[in-house]
């Protein structure tokens, strides 16, 4: 049985857990005084050793990718942290930073450090108005301890940290869209490349990394690449946070190593809500193909999901009992890719308008079968084919599951109209008959 490995989550029950007395109390800000024993080359051996892979989704080998940086430019280097988590059932990056922000703004400087720069920016989402309170009262407190800013620690290292509010819009998750709204522009995604580690923010060389990412930095340096990678498999090491939501009886943050698998964290969330069974869920959040109750025992670490026909992404667990209506799910995260689509190309623009449009027919009982294969076909005209990445996401529910429900689907015509009572799926009326 895995268990659970409390690293970044290990102080969230403490009352005052986002004040940097509390973290100072649990160590923290002791890995940035090592780091400053180290060379910035060490610490980027150091993550690569350690097997961190991002945690925003996409899985690149942190590292590495900050090995990407060129060795001399004319322009100033940037760290910018993405804190834009906004697809549906992602629910990790915003309690990590509401809970333990210290954690994060201690990452910052360690690899802003590491990657010798001296401007680092954490971008987040202008709704989630608590989180960013937390966070600029964390970097505060930074700066009075002397964490940040000029000569830090007697380092002779300096380092300005910019807390920056986006407007809330999904497509500045991905990361040159961010780039755009960071300076000023409407948040839409750059023809690549080149490539942020060339020329991303104010056209200098820029690293660009998730939350959870750059918040296990300190980890790996006070404990050491080996700690790291001591946990989870050959290929995906170290531990993640697993958000948990849905017909679950605890919902909630679950950090453990990759490769724990969904009955296991199942078994510590109580199971499924009592008096229903499990029938479909996503891996990684909404973007990523559904599982169902035969892919419980599938290792959540990046090779065996995909393996298996889905992604790992950001690890958002949706959990969904048998009084879910699988066209109603998907017909309503495809309304969500539909407003969060910039527009920017045409392939994401108009494919995501039109499955919006045939799923609300198809979910009302209004179509034949043939709409499944027109639905098949555009996705095959939108999937690799579009700008970025929003456009493939949005492909990968409605995709998944007509190949897993498509007798779900066929319900709905024959029957003309929805089998299932949505009030069932609720809370409150999903009480077991």
């Amino acid at each position: 049985m895995t268990t659970l490995t409390p690293v970044l989550t290990k102080n969230w029950d403490q009352s005052d857990s986002f004040t940097r007395a509390a973290y100072e109390r649990e160590g923290g800000y002791k890995a940035l005084r090592k780091a400053f024993d180290m060379e910035p080359d060490t610490i980027v051996q150091a993550v690569k050793d350690s097997g961190l892979r991002g945690r925003g989704g996409a899985g690149f080998p942190t590292g590495m990718k900050w090995g990407f940086l060129p060795p001399t430019s004319p322009n100033p280097r940037y760290l910018v942290v993405n804190a834009d988590e906004s697809e549906p059932g992602t629910c990790k990056d915003i309690p990590l930073m509401m809970a333990n922000p210290h954690v994060l703004v201690e990452g910052v400087i360690i690899s802003s450090y590491a990657i010798r720069s001296n401007y680092a920016f954490i971008y987040v989402r202008g709704e989630v108005l608590h989180v960013i309170r937390r966070l600029q009262a964390a970097v505060a407190e930074a700066y009075e301890a002397g964490y940040l800013g000029k000569d830090i620690l007697g380092s002779g290292y300096d380092l300005e940290l910019v807390v920056h509010t986006g407007a809330g819009a999904y497509i500045c998750g991905e990361e040159t869209a961010l780039l755009d709204s960071l300076e000023g522009f409407r948040g839409q995604p750059r023809l690549k490349p080149p490539f942020p580690a060339v020329a991303g923010l104010y056209g200098g060389p820029t690293v660009i990394n998730n939350v959870e990412s750059i918040a296990s930095v300190p980890s790996i340096v006070e404990n050491g690449a080996d700690w790291f990678a001591s946990m989870g498999t050959e290929k995906s090491k170290g531990f993640g946070i697993f958000s948990l939501s849905g017909h679950v009886t605890k919902p909630g943050q679950y950090e453990a190593p990759l490769g724990i698998t969904l009955r296991e964290l199942l078994d510590m969330a109580g199971g499924i809500r009592e008096g229903h069974r499990l029938k479909f869920w996503t891996p990684g959040g909404s973007s990523t193909p559904i599982f169902t109750d035969q892919h419980l025992d599938v290792p959540l670490d990046f090779e065996s999901v995909g393996a298996a026909g889905s992604m790992l992404g950001t690890r958002a667990l949706q959990i969904f009992d048998e009084t879910t209506c699988v066209v109603r799910a998907v017909l309503r995260w495809s309304e969500f890719y539909a407003h969060e689509s910039c527009g920017k190309c045409t392939p994401c623009r108009e494919g995501t308008y039109w499955y919006k449009q045939m799923l609300k027919r198809l979910e009302a009982g209004d179509g034949k079968e043939e709409d499944l294969e027109t639905l098949l076909d555009l996705s095959d005209n939108i999937l690799g084919r579009s700008f970025c990445a929003l456009g493939d996401g949005a492909t990968s529910p409605v995709v998944s599951s007509i190949k897993l429900f498509r007798d779900e689907y066929l319900q709905h015509f024959e029957q003309g109209g929805c089998p299932f009572d949505p009030a069932k799926s609720t809370l409150w009326g999903g009480a077991a008959r």
